[in-house]
């Protein structure tokens, strides 16, 4: 299975079965991003290199007005996709099977969790997992130690406050916070 299949099958959101060969060929592609995470995460590097690193784990050419502060985590990293001058502060976890997509001018706080996959609610197939995308539009901030779950899209503009759980989609230029995130107010150019 090469990386354009497995794309197409996680992008369907086809279900990831525990012990099939998808789920096996998911566990090798985990310990490909281990491998590059730890060299990232370990040492200094230059802005320069944290790109280079970055586009080696996602697999995908990164704009150079790109940021991120090591550490960063991800479980699978070939399904990242981030924009211009995008910048992602440390200790940020990307479980990104599912999908995470990051729009321009979009900036990540400490902490915050990405989690595209949810285990089935059946217990005999609980070990079974199922992909969603996560979205974030143009120039959204999210604050540090948020977790966006499955499914969701931040429109352009939004603001998600810091330790916010998003279970649901958030409009364009809207504040949300609390747990479960609830609009707070709408965001303004003054």
């Amino acid at each position: 299975m090469d990386r354009r299949e497995t794309l197409e099958l996680l992008d369907r959101g086809d279900p990831i079965v525990a012990g099939s060969p998808f789920y096996n060929h998911m566990c090798e592609a985990c310990q490909r991003a281990m491998q590059i995470t730890a060299e990232l995460n370990t040492g200094y590097h230059s802005p320069e290199e944290v790109r280079e690193l970055f586009s080696k784990l996602t697999c995908r050419p990164v704009d150079e007005s790109f940021r991120l502060f090591p550490p960063l985590y991800t479980e699978y990293g070939q399904n990242i996709k981030v924009g211009r001058n995008v910048f992602i502060n440390a200790c940020c976890c990307f479980q990104d099977q599912g999908g995470v997509t990051i729009g321009d001018g979009s900036f990540i706080g400490h902490k915050v969790v990405f989690a595209t996959l949810n285990h089935d609610l059946c217990p005999s197939k609980r070990s079974t997992l199922h992909p969603k995308p996560i979205t974030l539009g143009a120039n959204v901030w999210v604050g540090a130690s948020a977790t966006i779950l499955p499914g969701v899209t931040i429109g352009d503009g939004a603001v998600v406050a810091a330790g916010a759980v998003v279970t649901r989609d958030v409009a364009p230029n809207t504040v949300v916070a609390g747990v479960p995130a609830r609009k707070v107010r709408e965001v303004t150019d003054e």
